[in-house]
Order: structure tokens, then C-alpha cells, then sequence
């Protein structure tokens, strides 16, 4: 094993994902590490997050999940539907399995506002499935915004009494990927760095320290611009978003150096503020997201 593994350098903050994912497919080919089953549960949300996830690159999320881990059940991916899937889904849970978890969990009527299948003619709720499979995991991701605190599910008024997934697993060791949506490299990452050594160094909100360490502000292109007191009065400015509400001063995560859509571009890079999706509270205690409530000298 120790022939394979990364350099030390390559663990520490802003991880490549793709010599992550690399490694770990070299490792499961050369038969030192093996592949587990994955189970990915879409809970109470928009799946945005599966969206992003399949939308990304270089690593291509398709191939290099299923490379990687065997599928054993994704309410969007699989061909299996109705009761048929939930067969797949119990079968599963007789050996090891890692958990992903995207959505919230709803807790409004014992669950009854997300139902994710229905076995021998009941309904199974997104909570009952949550806290089954949580409880055998031998490790559980939190997929985004909603499944780490309940993101925009559970934002006011939150009739459906959403939660992150560590209310109903309060003794299971979670590790938390928040973002609206989750970048691919986050995901991806974590679960190369879970096949080849296990859990990744976490945070006090248990957070990757590879992806989540530094704030956007201390990293942001535009950090001279607030350092001089040069701020954006409208969106389009190429100055410092800060006076618009831009979140990147309190937001940690690694945005401005692994950027987005093919790693080409990022909000900020587009000319609109940073809204805080991947830090703890948003989207509540982010807003609001855009903010014209100053003078012109920016006060």
C-alpha cells in the first residue's frame, strides 16, 4: 500500500481531486485497496447536488464513481424503480456500505412529508431510511447544504420540519460537505481519500480541512480592492464585492482556487457575490444575498 499512496504534500488544503480519484483507481486495479459499495440516498431537497455531481469533469463523476465503488442504490441513477429498487436497497444493507446522503431529512408528521419508496405496500419515509442505513454505515457523506444542516429545506418557515442528517444520527461520525450544490471534487475527493486512508482530517463542523480550511476572502483575486477601500456599488463592478453582501469573509471553502463549471469560473469571477451556500446557517443566516443599503462612499 504504501507504494501507492500520495505524497504527503498532496493531502493538504486545496486537494486534487483528480490525483485523489487517480490514485484510488490504480489502487483498486492493482488489487491493494478494494472496492465498496456505496449507497446514495436523495432525501428532502431539489438534487442539485446530483445534478452538479454529474455535470462534472476531469474527474468525469459517471465513470469514476462507478470505478471506484459499486452503485448499490441512487434514487436518480438506478433502473430499478418502485419496490423493486427498495429491494436492491434492503439487500444492500446485508454487507458494508458507505453512505451518501444528499436532501434533508423532513420530521414534520414522523416523516411523512418525504417518502423515498414503499416496501410490501408501506411507505418509507426519507427518515426511516435515514437513520436504517445510518445506523450500519460504516461511513456516512453529507451531500450538500440541506443534508449537513438543512439548507434551503429547512429555511423559514420550514413546514416540513427539515434537519441535516445529523439530528437523527447523532451518534455516527459524519462527514459534512456543505455547499448549494456540493462541488464534484468535494464528493469525489472525500471518497478516494475514505478508500486509500480512511477518514480525511476534519474540522470542529467536521468538514474536510482539504477543501474547507481557508476563507474565500483570504484567497479572493479581489482581496486588494478591499484592502484600499475600493468597493463595488453594482453588480458588474470588477472591484470588491463586500459592500454588496458578498459572504466570501466568512464562507470557508476553496472556491477561488478550484473554481467551477470545468474549473473555468466561479460566482465572484462573474461578477456577483459570494452568497455563503457552502458555510454553516445559509441560506437564513446568509441573507440577505444582495445588499444596496449604502451611500456611495460605501459606508
Amino acid at each position: 500500500m504504501e507504494g501507492h499512496i500520495l505524497p504527503k504534500e498532496c493531502l493538504t488544503n486545496d486537494a486534487n481531486a483528480k490525483k485523489l480519484t487517480s490514485t484510488a483507481l490504480k489502487s483498486i486495479k492493482r488489487g491493494t485497496i478494494k472496492k465498496k459499495s456505496l449507497i446514495y440516498l436523495e432525501l428532502n431537497g431539489c438534487s442539485g447536488n446530483i445534478i452538479s455531481l454529474l455535470n462534472g469533469e476531469n474527474p468525469d463523476f459517471e465513470y469514476m464513481l462507478s470505478s471506484m465503488v459499486d452503485i448499490k442504490f441512487c434514487n436518480s441513477l438506478m433502473a430499478a424503480e418502485g419496490e423493486n429498487a427498495i429491494d436492491l436497497l434492503i439487500k444492500a444493507m446485508g454487507k458494508e456500505y458507505i453512505l451518501a446522503v444528499e436532501g434533508a431529512v423532513a420530521l414534520k408528521n414522523n416523516g411523512l412529508y418525504n417518502i423515498v419508496g414503499s416496501w410490501k405496500g408501506r411507505p418509507i419515509t426519507g427518515l426511516q431510511a435515514a437513520q436504517m442505513l445510518g445506523e450500519k454505515a460504516t461511513n456516512i457523506i453529507a451531500v450538500g447544504a440541506c443534508a449537513t444542516h438543512g439548507g434551503v429545506s429547512a429555511a423559514k418557515p420550514n413546514p416540513s420540519q427539515s434537519v441535516g442528517i445529523e439530528q437523527v444520527l447523532p451518534n455516527k461520525k459524519i462527514i459534512n460537505l456543505p455547499g448549494c450544490p456540493v462541488h464534484p471534487d468535494w464528493f469525489l475527493g472525500t471518497l478516494a481519500h475514505l478508500l486509500l486512508y480512511g477518514e480525511p482530517k476534519t474540522d470542529n463542523l467536521d468538514r474536510p480541512l482539504m477543501f474547507y480550511s481557508a476563507l474565500i476572502h483570504d484567497r479572493c483575486p479581489r482581496r486588494n480592492f478591499f484592502d484600499r477601500g475600493i468597493f463595488a456599488e453594482k453588480l458588474g463592478d470588477k472591484t470588491c464585492l463586500f459592500k454588496l453582501g458578498c459572504r466570501g469573509p466568512v464562507t470557508k471553502v476553496d472556491c477561488p482556487t478550484r473554481q467551477w463549471n470545468g474549473h473555468v469560473n466561479w460566482p465572484i469571477g462573474d461578477d456577483t457575490p459570494c452568497i455563503g451556500c457552502a458555510q454553516f446557517g445559509f441560506p437564513d443566516a446568509m441573507a440577505p444575498f444582495i445588499n444596496y443599503d449604502h451611500d456611495k462612499d460605501g459606508k
